[in-house]
């Protein structure tokens, strides 16, 4: 017997973002990211209900990364099945999901370094502490590659697409073509305008994979990313538009790549600018944005290429 398998979005209000999680309604059902911790019951529950399904009936939740808008809700949500539901997450991410304390780290010793912000540490660690439902050890640790049934026929396939964080997976439902990539594919940025990665290399490999070998037919992403033109794609897009979004993706990486590694080049400068000491790269790509409003994509990224240059010196 042959399930048919559909997706319905989920989301959750959280300050200027929304916050998508994806619920598979196959024979053990899955959602896809979690939010924060009050969106499995503030967002989640009402949302199934509406459709006819139970959160209480989930059996798989699938982290596409450790980011606090993505596993904030992972604890609650299995305590809303009982505790029955198998959290899954790469296991280069998985410190995130086990300690709040892991996600102050990597503000500290990433964007935390340019922000100037004597109380970034403790803003963070407020917010950790109210977003994230509970530490916890993932039930599955996955590297990529690995094959997931969620019943019956249906099998979502894992793979590895790092370069937003170290463990960004892709879960593709097998034969159907529909891929969730999570902040995989960041197109032009999403609010603060900015496109976000840790590891520029990785992440170009990472799209260029997901254009050449997975081709998604039915692409889901975990915030609705920009165009050039500032306008947002929704978080479902065909196979057309997927297409399109990993291309611009692609073309964005290409010019910040660009800028950044001719501003790193030339010398870090620190001035009174609010991108210092990127001052140049910002001007370069025409970034106007505000570079201190959290997650600082700005920062991220460029710290990134900081780490890229600094490791093949």
């Amino acid at each position: 017997m042959t399930h048919e398998v559909t997706v319905h979005p989920l989301v959750s209000p959280w300050g200027r973002f929304g916050l998508y999680s994806f619920f598979i309604d196959a024979p053990e059902p899955a959602v896809v990211d979690t939010g924060i911790a009050s969106s499995p019951a503030e967002g989640m529950a009402p949302a199934l209900a509406a459709i006819g399904r139970r959160i209480e009936d989930v059996r798989w939740i699938l982290l596409t990364h450790g980011h606090i808008d993505h596993i904030g809700g992972a604890y609650a949500l299995r305590e809303l099945t009982g505790g029955r539901a198998q959290v899954v997450i790469h296991e280069a991410d998985a410190p995130m999901l086990r300690s709040r304390r892991a996600h102050v780290e990597e503000y500290l010793a990433g964007r935390g370094r340019y922000l100037g912000d004597p109380e970034g540490e403790a803003k963070v660690t407020a917010a950790t502490n109210a977003v994230i439902s509970g530490e916890m050890e993932p039930s599955v640790l996955v590297k990529g590659g690995e094959a997931i049934s969620l019943g019956g026929d249906v099998t979502v396939s894992v793979h590895s697409i790092p370069g937003h964080t170290p463990g960004s997976v892709a879960y593709v439902v097998d034969g159907r073509g529909a891929v969730f990539t999570g902040d995989a594919v960041q197109v032009h940025g999403a609010a603060n305008g900015f496109p976000g990665y840790t590891d520029p290399v990785a992440y170009r490999t990472s799209l260029e994979y997901l254009r050449d070998e997975i081709r998604p037919r039915h692409l889901y992403l975990g915030h609705p990313y920009r165009r050039a033109d500032g306008t947002p794609y929704g978080v479902e897009l065909d196979a057309a538009q997927a297409q399109e979004a990993i291309a611009q993706s692609l073309a964005a990486e290409g010019r910040v790549t660009e800028a950044a590694c001719g501003c790193l080049r030339a010398g870090l400068q620190e001035t009174d600018s609010p991108y210092s000491p990127f001052a140049r790269a910002a001007e370069e790509l025409g970034y106007a944005g505000d570079p201190t409003l959290e997650p600082s994509p700005f920062f991220t990224s460029m710290h990134g290429y900081r780490e890229h240059l600094d490791q093949n010196a």
